[in-house]
């Protein structure tokens, strides 16, 4: 293994534990929603959500196919319409991973 990878691998294994240690070990009822930490910790669930919408479109991006889109396409419309219509995460996450499901098998990925 190259010692570049290695301490890329290393450097995020430290970042990511912080941010799983940091809420799990504050005292989470004495945290004021506009203090820095509170900020930090408001702000981290969307940026996790965000990378790995970014981190899974990235390769859709790249390729210029047009069918092989469609799992990608399903799964966020099914995300956005449920979430919109019920506001529960845990609804339009299934939604979302049922509909990316279904539009692979379709164009047969």
């Amino acid at each position: 293994m190259r010692g570049d990878v290695l301490a890329l691998a290393l450097v995020v294994g430290a970042f990511t534990w912080v941010f799983r240690t940091v809420p799990l070990r504050t005292a989470l009822h004495a945290v004021r929603p506009g203090s820095v930490l509170g900020r930090f910790l408001g702000a981290t669930g969307a940026a996790a959500i965000a990378a790995l919408f970014v981190a899974e479109i990235l390769p859709y991006l790249r390729r210029a196919g047009g069918g092989e889109a469609l799992p990608l396409i399903a799964g966020v419309a099914a995300v956005l319409t449920i979430y919109g219509w019920r506001r529960s995460v845990v609804q339009a996450t299934l939604a979302g991973a049922v509909s990316f499901g279904l539009g692979s098998w379709v164009i047969g990925v």
